[in-house]
Protein backbone atom coordinates (compact mmCIF):
# COMPACT_ATOMS: atom_id res chain seq x y z
CA UNK A 1 0.00 0.00 0.00
CA UNK A 2 1.43 3.68 -0.75
CA UNK A 3 1.54 6.36 1.12
CA UNK A 4 -0.55 9.65 0.26
CA UNK A 5 2.93 11.37 -0.34
CA UNK A 6 4.14 8.51 -2.83
CA UNK A 7 1.30 9.27 -4.72
CA UNK A 8 1.39 12.94 -4.48
CA UNK A 9 4.69 12.99 -5.73
CA UNK A 10 3.71 10.29 -8.43
CA UNK A 11 1.25 12.27 -10.17
CA UNK A 12 2.85 15.94 -9.54
CA UNK A 13 5.92 13.99 -11.81
CA UNK A 14 3.43 12.45 -13.79
CA UNK A 15 1.92 15.54 -15.07
CA UNK A 16 5.41 17.74 -15.22
CA UNK A 17 6.80 15.12 -17.39
CA UNK A 18 4.00 14.50 -19.95
CA UNK A 19 3.66 18.38 -20.20
CA UNK A 20 -0.39 17.84 -19.17
CA UNK A 21 0.12 21.05 -16.87
CA UNK A 22 0.03 24.92 -17.51
CA UNK A 23 0.72 28.43 -15.22
CA UNK A 24 1.64 28.55 -11.99
CA UNK A 25 4.57 26.41 -12.11
CA UNK A 26 6.38 24.17 -10.44
CA UNK A 27 3.07 21.78 -10.87
CA UNK A 28 4.33 19.98 -7.65
CA UNK A 29 3.25 21.31 -4.11
CA UNK A 30 0.19 22.79 -4.86
CA UNK A 31 -3.40 21.87 -6.81
CA UNK A 32 -2.09 21.82 -10.34
CA UNK A 33 -3.19 23.37 -12.91
CA UNK A 34 -4.05 20.58 -15.56
CA UNK A 35 -4.56 20.79 -19.18
CA UNK A 36 -8.64 20.47 -20.18
CA UNK A 37 -9.95 22.22 -16.93
CA UNK A 38 -12.14 24.08 -19.17
CA UNK A 39 -13.70 20.72 -20.66
CA UNK A 40 -13.91 19.33 -17.03
CA UNK A 41 -15.78 22.26 -16.00
CA UNK A 42 -18.36 21.85 -19.27
CA UNK A 43 -19.28 18.79 -17.74
CA UNK A 44 -20.15 20.12 -13.99
CA UNK A 45 -21.95 22.53 -15.35
CA UNK A 46 -24.34 19.46 -16.28
CA UNK A 47 -24.75 17.83 -13.56
CA UNK A 48 -28.12 18.43 -11.24
CA UNK A 49 -26.36 18.77 -8.23
CA UNK A 50 -24.67 21.99 -10.08
CA UNK A 51 -28.26 23.21 -11.57
CA UNK A 52 -29.10 22.75 -8.64
CA UNK A 53 -27.38 24.59 -6.22
CA UNK A 54 -27.34 28.53 -5.17
CA UNK A 55 -24.52 28.47 -3.16
CA UNK A 56 -21.41 27.34 -3.92
CA UNK A 57 -17.85 26.62 -1.96
CA UNK A 58 -15.53 26.06 -4.50
CA UNK A 59 -11.51 26.27 -4.03
CA UNK A 60 -9.49 29.20 -4.68
CA UNK A 61 -6.85 27.77 -7.24
CA UNK A 62 -6.20 27.80 -11.33
CA UNK A 63 -8.01 24.74 -12.36
CA UNK A 64 -10.97 25.93 -10.91
CA UNK A 65 -11.52 29.54 -12.16
CA UNK A 66 -13.81 28.58 -15.14
CA UNK A 67 -16.48 26.81 -12.66
CA UNK A 68 -16.08 29.75 -10.18
CA UNK A 69 -16.33 32.44 -13.12
CA UNK A 70 -19.59 30.37 -14.66
CA UNK A 71 -21.38 29.70 -11.22
CA UNK A 72 -21.48 33.70 -11.40
CA UNK A 73 -22.66 34.24 -14.85
CA UNK A 74 -25.18 31.09 -13.94
CA UNK A 75 -26.03 33.48 -10.80
CA UNK A 76 -24.80 31.47 -8.11
CA UNK A 77 -22.90 32.96 -5.17
CA UNK A 78 -19.47 31.57 -4.73
CA UNK A 79 -17.81 31.27 -1.12
CA UNK A 80 -13.52 30.86 -1.29
CA UNK A 81 -11.68 30.36 1.29
CA UNK A 82 -9.23 32.93 2.40
CA UNK A 83 -5.48 31.65 2.40
CA UNK A 84 -4.95 29.08 5.00
CA UNK A 85 -8.69 29.94 6.15
CA UNK A 86 -6.73 33.22 8.20
CA UNK A 87 -10.04 35.36 7.14
CA UNK A 88 -11.85 32.79 6.82
CA UNK A 89 -14.16 32.86 3.31
CA UNK A 90 -15.05 35.50 0.77
CA UNK A 91 -18.29 35.86 -0.50
CA UNK A 92 -19.24 36.93 -4.32
CA UNK A 93 -22.19 37.14 -5.31
CA UNK A 94 -23.41 37.35 -8.65
CA UNK A 95 -25.58 40.87 -8.39
CA UNK A 96 -22.06 42.49 -7.37
CA UNK A 97 -20.44 41.65 -10.31
CA UNK A 98 -20.88 43.85 -13.37
CA UNK A 99 -21.53 41.78 -16.73
CA UNK A 100 -18.24 40.63 -18.90
CA UNK A 101 -16.48 40.94 -15.71
CA UNK A 102 -17.35 37.27 -13.84
CA UNK A 103 -13.88 35.25 -14.85
CA UNK A 104 -12.25 38.86 -13.36
CA UNK A 105 -13.95 38.75 -10.35
CA UNK A 106 -13.68 34.81 -9.82
CA UNK A 107 -10.20 35.18 -9.85
CA UNK A 108 -8.14 35.04 -6.75
CA UNK A 109 -5.94 38.87 -7.48
CA UNK A 110 -9.16 40.64 -7.56
CA UNK A 111 -12.21 38.81 -6.05
CA UNK A 112 -11.71 41.04 -3.03
CA UNK A 113 -12.68 43.47 -5.13
CA UNK A 114 -16.20 42.14 -6.07
CA UNK A 115 -16.63 40.37 -3.00
CA UNK A 116 -16.10 40.26 0.87
CA UNK A 117 -14.91 38.74 3.21
CA UNK A 118 -17.72 37.40 5.67
CA UNK A 119 -18.04 36.64 9.35
CA UNK A 120 -18.92 32.64 10.23
CA UNK A 121 -22.18 34.05 10.99
CA UNK A 122 -23.31 35.55 8.19
CA UNK A 123 -22.27 32.16 6.04
CA UNK A 124 -24.94 30.87 4.31
CA UNK A 125 -26.36 27.75 3.78
CA UNK A 126 -24.19 25.88 1.30
CA UNK A 127 -25.75 23.57 -1.37
CA UNK A 128 -22.19 22.28 -3.46
CA UNK A 129 -18.51 21.98 -2.56
CA UNK A 130 -15.75 21.97 -5.69
CA UNK A 131 -12.16 20.63 -4.46
CA UNK A 132 -9.49 20.91 -6.30
CA UNK A 133 -6.91 17.54 -5.71
CA UNK A 134 -3.72 15.90 -6.48
CA UNK A 135 -5.05 12.79 -6.80
CA UNK A 136 -8.46 10.87 -6.51
CA UNK A 137 -9.37 7.58 -5.93
CA UNK A 138 -12.68 5.90 -8.26
CA UNK A 139 -14.15 5.21 -4.64
CA UNK A 140 -13.97 8.87 -3.84
CA UNK A 141 -10.79 9.19 -1.92
CA UNK A 142 -9.07 12.41 -2.39
CA UNK A 143 -5.42 13.25 -1.99
CA UNK A 144 -4.92 16.99 -1.98
CA UNK A 145 -1.70 19.03 -1.69
CA UNK A 146 -0.80 17.61 2.00
CA UNK A 147 -2.32 20.38 4.41
CA UNK A 148 -5.23 19.78 5.07
CA UNK A 149 -7.27 22.50 4.39
CA UNK A 150 -10.52 20.96 1.86
CA UNK A 151 -11.20 18.47 4.74
CA UNK A 152 -11.25 21.52 7.21
CA UNK A 153 -13.20 23.75 4.96
CA UNK A 154 -15.86 20.66 4.63
CA UNK A 155 -15.77 20.36 8.76
CA UNK A 156 -16.53 23.94 9.15
CA UNK A 157 -19.75 24.30 7.20
CA UNK A 158 -20.80 20.91 9.16
CA UNK A 159 -19.73 22.56 12.33
CA UNK A 160 -21.88 25.56 11.61
CA UNK A 161 -25.27 23.11 11.20
CA UNK A 162 -24.92 23.02 7.55
CA UNK A 163 -26.10 19.85 6.36
CA UNK A 164 -24.63 17.03 4.08
CA UNK A 165 -23.82 18.05 0.75
CA UNK A 166 -22.28 16.81 -2.77
CA UNK A 167 -18.81 17.21 -3.21
CA UNK A 168 -17.16 17.43 -6.42
CA UNK A 169 -13.73 17.20 -7.21
CA UNK A 170 -12.06 17.99 -10.90
CA UNK A 171 -9.21 16.98 -12.63
CA UNK A 172 -6.90 15.54 -15.27
CA UNK A 173 -7.74 11.68 -16.42
CA UNK A 174 -4.29 10.74 -15.32
CA UNK A 175 -4.64 12.14 -11.60
CA UNK A 176 -7.53 8.93 -11.18
CA UNK A 177 -5.61 6.35 -9.40
CA UNK A 178 -6.20 2.79 -8.55
CA UNK A 179 -3.43 2.76 -5.99
CA UNK A 180 -4.90 1.62 -2.30
CA UNK A 181 -4.38 4.62 0.26
CA UNK A 182 -5.40 4.61 3.68
CA UNK A 183 -7.31 7.39 4.82
CA UNK A 184 -8.89 8.92 8.33
CA UNK A 185 -12.37 10.09 9.65
CA UNK A 186 -11.22 13.63 8.84
CA UNK A 187 -10.68 12.93 5.53
CA UNK A 188 -13.35 14.65 2.85
CA UNK A 189 -14.34 12.03 0.01
CA UNK A 190 -16.04 12.98 -3.26
CA UNK A 191 -19.13 11.79 -5.02
CA UNK A 192 -17.99 12.76 -8.50
CA UNK A 193 -14.46 13.18 -10.40
CA UNK A 194 -14.91 15.22 -13.34
CA UNK A 195 -12.08 15.29 -15.55
CA UNK A 196 -11.53 16.55 -19.38
CA UNK A 197 -13.14 12.80 -20.29
CA UNK A 198 -16.69 12.89 -18.58
CA UNK A 199 -18.11 12.58 -15.14
CA UNK A 200 -17.50 9.12 -12.75
CA UNK A 201 -19.80 8.92 -10.02
CA UNK A 202 -17.99 7.39 -6.99
CA UNK A 203 -20.43 5.95 -4.92
CA UNK A 204 -18.03 6.58 -2.41
CA UNK A 205 -18.33 3.94 1.09
CA UNK A 206 -16.79 6.84 2.79
CA UNK A 207 -18.04 8.91 5.30
CA UNK A 208 -17.71 12.53 4.74
CA UNK A 209 -16.74 14.88 7.83
CA UNK A 210 -19.35 15.56 10.56
CA UNK A 211 -17.41 18.32 11.83
CA UNK A 212 -14.62 19.80 12.94
CA UNK A 213 -12.51 16.92 15.72
CA UNK A 214 -11.47 19.35 18.44
CA UNK A 215 -9.13 17.00 19.98
CA UNK A 216 -7.35 17.00 16.49
CA UNK A 217 -7.03 20.60 16.62
CA UNK A 218 -3.56 22.08 18.00
CA UNK A 219 -2.93 25.29 19.72
CA UNK A 220 -0.74 26.80 17.12
CA UNK A 221 -3.71 25.65 14.72
CA UNK A 222 -5.80 27.88 16.85
CA UNK A 223 -3.79 31.14 16.48
CA UNK A 224 -2.79 30.69 12.93
CA UNK A 225 -6.52 30.30 11.96
CA UNK A 226 -8.61 32.23 13.90
CA UNK A 227 -11.94 30.83 12.20
CA UNK A 228 -11.17 28.21 14.25
CA UNK A 229 -11.93 29.94 17.43
CA UNK A 230 -14.54 32.03 16.09
CA UNK A 231 -16.29 28.69 15.28
CA UNK A 232 -15.33 27.44 18.87
CA UNK A 233 -16.78 30.84 19.91
CA UNK A 234 -20.39 30.30 17.71
CA UNK A 235 -21.21 27.41 18.82
CA UNK A 236 -20.42 27.24 22.47
CA UNK A 237 -18.41 23.71 22.66
CA UNK A 238 -17.68 24.14 26.14
CA UNK A 239 -15.15 21.29 28.16
CA UNK A 240 -14.38 19.75 24.11
CA UNK A 241 -10.92 21.01 24.35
Amino acid sequence: MKTKDDIRQERWNYLTEHKLGRFPFPLSHRIPNFKGAEIAAQHVFSLPAYKDATNIKVNPDAPQLPIRAQALRDGKTILVPTPRLKAGFIMVKPEWVPAGEERKAASLKHMKAYGKEIPLSEMPPIDLMLVGSVALHKDGRRIGKGEGYADREYAIIRELGNPPIPVIGTVHSTQVVEDEFEIGPYDLTVDFIVTEQGILETNSPYEKPTGIQWELVTDEEMETMPVLQDIWNLTKKDGRR
